[in-house]
């Protein structure tokens, strides 16, 4: 029999899964005995696992740059048109590639661990390895049984059916990566939560080792969120960048658990509070990647974003429950030694504000959940199909993010244990000031959305908040000597943890003020214009000048040409198109647009006629979208800055 790629990924595949399996158990019995060779040979496992799935992606790789549509995932995912980059891309384009994509990144972290701490914690490593290995098998063999990258195709297709069209875009090469690295990344805190457990080291440990691992899951989560809100926005021609979408939800959800988790291990570190909730927290996250993995890839809903029809549905939902009974009968198991925790002083105190921010997070997490499930038990009980739109989601989450918000400015400020009015005086007054003054003046200049003016006069707070604590620690350093500019970066470097954490707020506040500037102002309108013809929106001009059609390597195109003026000032010419893919019974839309500061102008081509005399186009302003991505830009900064040793001296 002639050995192909297909059996050599496929041999590849199965020797990992063997591997990892050997390694796990090798590793949970070094753990128990002690005994070092077996502990060795474990590591060797994983190493030699990340190296045999590096191996079955650069054969998947090279199998999709090759044409070799003897791989059925190839045929279906790439045809002899697609371009290049694209063909690498599509590795990842549907469910057997992603999967592998998981597995791969997994890999990477656990030889990061294995690298970092082989060394530096002889009691709770062997138990992370166990815990990674034993997840990353689980992965292996979905890539083995249910959804086999390597499968073979024959008869052999002359050429193959093509990426699907909405992924050929340079928001697929970035988007999944780090939406699956912040997944992955959760692993690693998760994996000594349970270690912690195992040896009944239930303190503090566990969480000040995993601080950077968290950041790092939590910031590629949140980048993976922002750059797939960019690809709706600019890939699926509708103008927004979130629509509630349940695979949306799917990552939206363990952001927020993390973000709990973030915040409350501050709490454990500080008082030593919380130590059972931190615990529940982790587990809940890593479940969450799992949920949303399987909802993702398993084809039980319908989304603009599910590319996949899987059947791995219940090898996932297995897993899932197997993961969850183990962590909390561990969690049971010990859980006389996570009693005795700290008390709550006060409730005017920066824990209680810490304790609102998790119940406020986990309470929007609750509700993604629910109404992304929702659908799916109402169809299983009563065999109808409903859906649950942006309304539901908006009346229950916008009021919880406004609180999250105000509780951003309060938390870095209010002292612990107990904050006294003069300290709450001193510390809230100006602020609050500020962003009743910068509401006010919103509403003078004619805002009349309350929400709008809600969240700017708190984003105005918490930016205040921040200001005045940055100031107030400057001018501290100043009294020892300090100029300004060293004061400002001698307080970043040295308490970069708190610093970054404040400029990743501010990413947040950006963020927040592009979510609220683009839903109160954002205008549109369609016509149907002849040729030089113009329609006027929010000052812009924009002028119909023609059609042009053309082929493209795997699709043909037809583009409006379009002017587009600002007063008597040219500002762009704007070509969106259609585009018309052979495996496609419907048009893809490609939008064209000018991105601004404060507005875009975005052009959707609708119908028109085939002798170029007239075209229906849908022209839309939309203002202060673009302080999303600036925001992004804003929270890398912070995350880059937290991550960083510390360089506080020691007192």
């Amino acid at each position: 029999m002639l050995i192909g790629a297909p059996e050599i990924g496929y041999a590849l595949t199965v020797v990992a899964l063997g591997l990892a399996l050997w390694g796990g158990a090798a590793a949970v019995t070094a753990a128990r005995g002690g005994r070092p060779a077996l502990l060795a040979s474990a590591e060797r496992a994983a190493v030699g696992v990340w190296a045999l799935v590096t191996g079955c992606m650069l054969v998947l790789v090279h199998a999709f740059l090759t044409f070799d549509f003897s791989i059925r995932y190839v045929a279906a995912n790439t045809n002899r048109g697609t371009p290049f980059y694209y063909r690498i891309t599509a590795l990842w384009g549907a469910l057997e590639g992603s999967i592998i994509l998981w597995a791969w990144l997994l890999g990477l972290y656990m030889l990061i661990v294995v690298i970092r701490y082989r060394r530096r914690q002889p009691e709770l490593y062997p138990w992370v390895l166990t815990v990674m290995l034993a997840i990353l098998a689980f992965f292996l063999l979905v890539m083995t049984v249910p959804a086999p990258p390597f499968e073979r195709l024959s008869p052999v297709p002359p050429d193959g059916r093509g990426l699907n069209p909405l992924l050929e875009d340079s928001g697929m090469i970035t988007h999944p990566v780090a939406l699956y690295l912040g997944f992955t990344g959760f692993t690693v805190p998760f994996a000594f939560a349970m270690a912690a457990l195992a040896l009944g080291r239930t303190g503090e440990e566990w969480i000040t080792i995993t601080r950077r691992w968290t950041i790092i899951a939590w910031y590629f989560l949140s980048l993976g969120l922002l750059i797939g809100g960019w690809w709706s926005y600019h890939v699926l021609g509708w103008g927004g960048y979130w629509a509630w979408d349940p695979v949306e939800n799917a990552a939206f959800m363990p952001w927020l658990t993390g973000t709990a988790f973030l915040h409350s291990v501050m709490i454990q570190e500080r008082r030593r509070m919380l130590k059972l909730w931190n615990l529940t927290l982790i587990i809940l996250t890593f479940g969450l990647t799992l949920f949303g993995t399987f909802l993702t890839r398993s084809g039980i809903i319908g989304s603009v974003h599910a590319f996949t029809q899987g059947s791995i549905g219940a090898f996932f939902l297995t897993f899932l429950a197997l993961v969850l009974l183990t962590s909390f009968s561990l969690l049971a198991w010990r859980m006389d030694r996570l009693k005795g925790q700290g008390e709550l002083d006060s409730i005017v105190s920066r824990e209680s504000v810490f304790l609102l921010n998790n119940v406020f997070l986990v309470a929007a997490s609750f509700a993604v959940f629910f109404g992304t499930i929702f659908p799916l038990l109402y169809e299983a009980v009563w065999q109808e199909k409903v859906s649950v739109g942006g309304p539901y989601f908006n009346t229950i989450n916008i009021p919880l993010f406004l609180g999250l918000l105000f509780l951003m400015g309060v938390g870095p400020l209010i002292a612990w244990r107990r904050a006294s009015m003069e300290s709450l005086r001193r510390n809230f007054l100006k602020p609050v000031l500020a962003g009743v003054v910068a509401a006010a003046l919103l509403r003078v200049i004619g805002i009349g959305n309350a929400l709008v003016l809600l969240a700017a006069g708190l984003v105005v707070f918490v930016a205040g908040t921040m200001a005045l604590d940055f100031w107030r620690a400057a001018r501290a350093r100043r009294r020892t000597g300090d100029g300004w500019r060293a004061a400002t970066f001698g307080l970043l470097l040295r308490q970069n943890r708190r610093y970054g954490g404040f400029v990743v707020h501010l990413g947040i506040l950006v963020v927040a003020l592009g979510v609220a500037g683009s839903q109160a102002w954002s205008l549109q309108t369609e016509a149907t214009l002849a040729k030089g013809e113009s329609v006027e929106l929010g000052g812009y001009r924009v002028r119909f000048d023609g059609v042009d059609a053309s082929e493209e390597s795997n699709h043909a195109k037809v583009t409006g040409t379009f002017s587009v003026t600002h007063g008597a000032r040219p500002v762009d010419v704007l070509q969106p198109a259609k585009k018309f893919y052979p495996q496609e019974q419907t048009p893809i839309a490609y939008v064209d647009y000018r991105l601004g500061f404060f507005e875009d102008v975005y052009l959707v081509l609708g119908d028109f006629a085939r002798d170029g005399s007239h075209a229906t186009i849908k022209v839309q302003v939309n203002r202060m979208v673009s302080w999303l991505w600036l925001g992004g830009l804003v929270l890398t900064l912070g995350t880059v800055l937290a991550v960083l040793p510390d360089r506080r001296r020691p007192a």
